[in-house]
């Protein structure tokens, strides 16, 4: 293992990096109170998108750049991004805070690799934030996921611009270079929003600035994700935060969640799709501040 020093700076306001087996891992460190590692999704996608000013009021915030993206470092072969890949890095976060425990924050693929997290290093984590995530994936996930985004465009008849978005996503979905699938998730991005077209002015900036990178992306684990089986070892204490209007991991996924482990609380969002904590941050906060008192 790379990498496990604990440094007196580590948990210092800013950006940071360290080496993991040779490559380099960025994070940002913002806010006070008990640490919480914070895993974007994607898997590819750019961290920022997940800052959230809210939590930092309340939490240590630090969020990772996940190995392949931003300012990170590249692995050798793009079949090197694994759900064990990521897991390795963030366990190599972890030990490098020097905390003895944290809590984890999960964005839709990072809460794949929260839960893994979870169930390889209990003695880590102090409790965990599963947000817009599941305990599975494989062809049913997909094929329901897909079927949510043909409807979208009926949800939004007097949006021309709906039409395109399903077509946006198969792009995006088959993308082979960093430029087209940032262009190809950000036309698509109105589909992860309970209603994108009545707060477009708002949520522009995040679409016009979102980066992905197509090795991450286009990486695919041998066996699809699937932990229901294994959810009761999670003792922790957990939230379970999912928006209602979710295309990708909605509140179906977010109930499995929820019915599987320990000692869970489950929020719905009722007004967001797949990003609650910029749709409803205030809601989104109260949700996750609630495991301090647990």
């Amino acid at each position: 293992m790379g990498s496990t020093h604990h440094d007196v700076g580590a948990l210092a306001p800013g950006v940071h990096s360290f080496t993991v087996d040779g490559v380099r891992q960025v994070y940002h460190v913002a806010g006070t109170g008990p640490v919480c590692v914070a895993h974007s999704g994607g898997p590819g996608i750019e961290w920022s998108y997940l800052r959230t000013p809210g939590l930092e009021e309340h939490f240590t915030m630090v969020y990772v750049e996940p190995v392949g993206t931003g300012a990170s470092g590249r692995l050798d072969s793009a079949d090197d991004y694994r759900m064990s890949t990521y897991v390795r890095f963030l366990d190599a976060v972890v030990a490098h805070l020097g905390e003895p425990r944290v809590y984890l924050l999960g964005h839709s693929y990072g809460g794949f690799v929260v839960q893994r997290y979870a169930l390889e290093h209990p003695d880590r984590v102090a409790g965990l934030v599963l947000y817009d995530t599941s305990p599975l994936t494989g062809a049913d996930f997909w094929a329901e996921a897909m079927t949510n985004l043909a409807a979208y465009p009926q949800r939004h008849p007097d949006r021309p611009e709906a039409a395109e978005i399903p077509a946006a996503l198969q792009r995006a979905l088959s993308a082979t270079d960093d430029e087209t699938l940032s262009a190809a998730l950000g036309g698509a991005l109105p589909v992860y929003f309970a209603d994108f077209w009545a707060r477009q002015a708002e949520f522009a900036p995040l679409q016009a600035g979102l980066r992905a990178w197509a090795a991450p992306a286009g990486a695919q684990d041998p066996v699809p994700f699937d932990v229901r089986d294994r959810l009761g070892e999670i003792t922790a204490p957990a939230v379970v935060v999912v928006g209602a209007y979710d295309f990708i991991c909605g509140p179906r996924y977010a109930s499995e969640l929820h019915a599987g482990l320990k000692d869970s609380r489950l929020v719905v969002l009722e007004q967001s799709g797949h990003f609650g904590h910029i749709e409803q941050p205030e809601e989104f906060t109260e949700a996750v501040v609630e495991l301090l008192k647990r």
